[in-house]
């Protein structure tokens, strides 16, 4: 066993501390990394409170890593000791469904195992803990490797924030001649726009907040409307092709799916804590569909990096100590980041 470094919630609502634990033995088919560095996502936040389902504690968090390869295993043959790689939010599948056939192992018709607060059960049936830490052994197939060309803490949430927004928008073919609102300006939203922009789209920024909109303009987007202003929102009506919701907070989706166009679709990727209800006339007015999308495979995620190094797209972060950790987390609450907080491992 490895003996590790890390930060963890010794149990629900606590805050976080320092805890030692141990890892696996790096097998023949994995790679352990040494963790350089690892954003910070809300849906850390909502894990480590139990707000979306009971979770397995100490819970040590964090799927956005990325660092420097220390050992593999001895059938491992993609990678080599000093490699830049990272990994996201899964570290397995079972490889046998149609979506794992399909290069989609985020839908795993047998359960994905989170890097986090998951029990993997293709394994040992041990808890998954994540990358508030100092090192992390991963199976081959789950690991990515990194560009070098990137500053490697805008790396960091590339990882979820990057590719929870760039799957929706290569699935749904969004591109020149399509006008995409963006709806909330935050870890996820400002992803969107970077890949909206990059794809070709009139890109619109849908914000409750005034003081976003420069913060808007500098990431690329086109246009953006206060929600708040009854008139904007009003002027914004049947105006468009898709709308990538990236709001965690509860908030009326029926109201935003007056703004797509006929044939329009609202793709959901934020995660608020709360159900919401969708009247139907919000759909059938309009031929309008509601949809949902999570983060993407693995090859897709390498596709995304690869991307970001063509195009030089990297997330805007703040880097922060390992123990600021729970004044982030406050902050995150407060929608006080442009954009992700990073933690610099190096401060464990």
């Amino acid at each position: 066993m490895l003996a590790t470094k890390g930060y963890a919630a010794l149990s629900a609502g606590e805050k976080l501390t320092p805890w030692d634990f141990e890892r696996r033995d790096v097998g023949e088919h994995d790679v352990q990394f040494d963790i350089q560095y690892c954003g910070v996502c809300h849906s850390d936040l909502h894990q480590v409170r139990n707000d979306w389902f009971e979770g397995i504690f100490p819970m040590v968090p964090g799927h956005e890593i990325v660092g420097r390869v220390a050992r593999v295993g001895s059938k491992v043959t993609k990678y080599k000791v000093g490699d830049l790689v990272g990994t996201g939010c899964m570290v397995d599948s079972c490889g046998k469904c149609e979506s794992c056939k399909h290069d989609e192992e985020q839908y795993c018709e047998n359960g994905n195992i989170q890097t986090y607060n998951g029990k993997n059960h293709y394994t040992d049936n041990m808890p998954t803990y994540g990358g508030y830490s100092n090192t992390i052994v991963v199976k081959e197939e789950f690991v990515l490797r990194v560009p070098e060309n990137l500053s490697l803490p805008g790396v960091a949430p590339l990882l979820c924030a990057g590719i929870t927004t760039y799957s929706p928008l290569k699935h749904w073919k969004v591109g020149k001649g399509h006008k995409l609102a963006v709806l909330g300006l935050g870890g996820l939203g400002h992803m969107a726009v970077k890949f909206g922009v990059a794809f070709g789209a009139e890109v619109t920024v849908l914000s409750t907040s005034e003081n976003k909109r420069e913060d808007a303009k500098k990431l690329g987007a086109h246009n953006f409307i206060v929600t708040k202003d009854q008139e904007q929102f009003k002027s914004a009506v049947n105006s468009f092709d898709f709308i990538i919701d990236t709001v965690s907070a509860p908030h009326d989706i029926p109201a935003y799916m007056s703004l797509l166009k006929t044939n329009g679709t609202h793709i959901c990727v934020g995660v608020p804590s709360e159900p919401s209800k969708i009247p139907a006339f919000a759909l059938i007015g309009g031929r309008k569909s509601l949809a949902g999308s999570m983060i993407g495979g693995i090859a897709e995620t390498q596709e995304m990096l690869d991307f970001c190094a063509e195009h030089n797209i990297t997330s805007d972060v703040e880097v922060i100590d390992m123990a600021y950790i729970e004044e982030a987390y406050e902050r995150m609450e407060k929608n006080d980041v442009k954009y992700r907080f990073v933690i610099d491992m190096a401060t464990l």
